[in-house]
């Protein structure tokens, strides 16, 4: 399983999220501590989007995260104050490409996925035919994680939290073993969805972070899985997902 976090608030380095923290994405991407559906290593290649001028930016890499020599002066370097990034473990079968990796974007946001859908492609085919097909022939890479993106862009007129709360459920419906544990930005806004894997926030005063895992010792809470997870810097509501699922504490 991947590795993904989010982080809305006072402008920050990169390198303060991604690289210094004890436990940070940079250490998960070798030593993650929860590595739930198989897999022991992220190695297949990492991204970091972030905005600029209200507009997203986005370095992605198809190697190791630790194997990129430019990226700790690259990230000590740069400050926001909202930020995606994500280290991969490919599933089986997936291209190995950058264009592969979160986070995927396209005009204000940033798009990440940490899991799988069970039996793709066929199981996913019927919902995949709601699209245009110019959206299906566009695909940046021909995965279940590009998929999903384009998904929840066909639904983002619902708002942001209906968009991949639906996707969610759908996909889940028809492959029911999936893992569906989505993060998605516009800089302001952050939807999240636990399904199936483990998800924690951290507050601050004016600033919200969640990640797969902590990457500190303290302040953290654990998202009950099966949840929807909504916030801003200074806002944070989480709710069960679908509706009338009971949470698996």
């Amino acid at each position: 399983m991947c590795r993904h976090l989010a982080y809305l608030g006072p402008p920050v380095t990169l390198a303060s999220l991604v690289l210094e923290p004890p436990h940070s994405l940079y250490r998960q991407s070798w030593a993650p501590a929860d590595m739930r559906g198989g897999g022991s290593v992220n190695a297949d290649g990492f991204g970091i989007g972030w905005y600029a001028g209200g507009a997203p930016v986005r370095y992605r890499r198809s190697v190791p995260i630790w194997a990129d020599r430019s990226l700790p002066g690259l990230a000590s370097s740069i400050s926001s104050g909202a930020v995606l990034a994500a280290v991969r473990n490919g599933t089986v079968g997936a291209p190995l490409i950058e264009t592969a990796i979160a986070p995927f974007t396209k005009g204000k946001w940033l798009f990440s996925h940490n899991g799988l859908i069970s039996g793709w492609p066929g199981s996913i085919s019927k919902l995949a035919e709601s699209l245009p097909v110019g959206e299906l022939l566009t695909l940046d890479a021909p995965m279940d994680s590009a998929l999903l993106w384009a998904l929840v862009q066909d639904r983002l007129h619902l708002g942001a939290p209906e968009a991949v709360a639906s996707v969610v459920r759908d996909v889940a419906a028809a492959a029911p073993a999936s893992r569906l544990n989505l993060l998605l930005t516009d800089g302001e806004q952050l939807v999240a969805t636990t399904w199936t894997h483990s998800l924690w926030t951290r507050r601050t005063t004016g600033s919200v972070a969640v990640s797969s895992e902590p990457w500190t010792t303290d302040g953290w809470e654990r998202v009950p899985d099966f949840s929807l997870l909504t916030a801003t810097k200074n806002t944070l509501a989480v709710t069960p997902l679908p509706e009338g699922r009971q949470c698996q504490h």
